[in-house]
């Protein structure tokens, strides 16, 4: 099995090339107004329009009006959509485009294994369940959490649960331990390959890319 490989907060053409370049599998655009990486609507078209086959392009939100979304889907035709806010299941799958549901892990009713696992099966129609670390705030802290809180998700069957994907303080010395261990579908990256907000690095986005082939071989 390959871990595949999202690079997320994109902002510009050359970070998206390199990250493409380097074989992730997927890129990520954020249109939380107050993160330091977003982008519109139509500045996301542009970069997509330089996406090659087979690599997907993800749209982030959290806690966003219905409106916006569907100009978003219209705009840029994103691959896949990832909410990070406290949206609903039914309010995720309304969109007729597939979904990633993101959870912050330790956030209140998410601060238990057993708790966590309840809160992910409500979300049984997303194509991933990725996982994160809990602040206050919205969007990456940079930071990782404790992976023994996803025990009771490792332990479902397959069929019970919807690919795991890692997030949250993943750099090039952090990754092994937890990919080698929990065997995710999937590992997302954004201020572990930046030299500052929304600012890639071509050596950070190569480096991480050969750390996830080697915690695979």
């Amino acid at each position: 099995m390959r871990t595949r490989i999202k690079i997320c907060g994109i902002t510009r053409h050359e970070d998206l090339l390199c990250a493409v370049n380097a074989g992730a599998d997927a890129v990520g655009f954020v249109f939380h107004p107050s993160s330091k990486r977003f982008v519109s609507p139509e500045r996301a078209a542009e970069l997509v329009r330089n996406l090659p086959a087979f690599v997907s392009s993800v749209a982030l939100f959290v806690n966003p009006e219905p409106q916006f979304v569907q100009k978003v889907i219209e705009t840029m035709r994103p691959t896949l959509l990832q909410f990070h806010g406290e949206e609903t299941p039914e309010f995720c799958a309304s969109f007729e485009t597939p979904y990633i549901k993101a959870f912050r892990v330790g956030a209140p009713g998410m601060d238990s294994a057993l708790t966590l696992k309840q809160s992910c099966q409500q979300f049984a129609s997303a194509c991933g369940w990725l996982f994160d670390s809990y602040t206050p705030a919205y969007g990456g802290s940079g930071h990782s959490f404790d992976h023994a809180m996803l025990s009771e998700l490792v332990a479902l069957k397959p069929a019970e649960r919807a690919p795991i994907i890692l997030s949250g303080g993943l750099n090039v010395q952090t990754l092994l331990a937890p990919v080698r261990q929990l065997r995710p579908w999937a590992v997302d990256v954004s201020s572990g390959v930046e030299v500052g907000p929304g600012l890639k690095s071509p050596s950070l986005i190569a480096a991480f890319v050969s750390a996830v082939k080697s915690a695979d071989q």
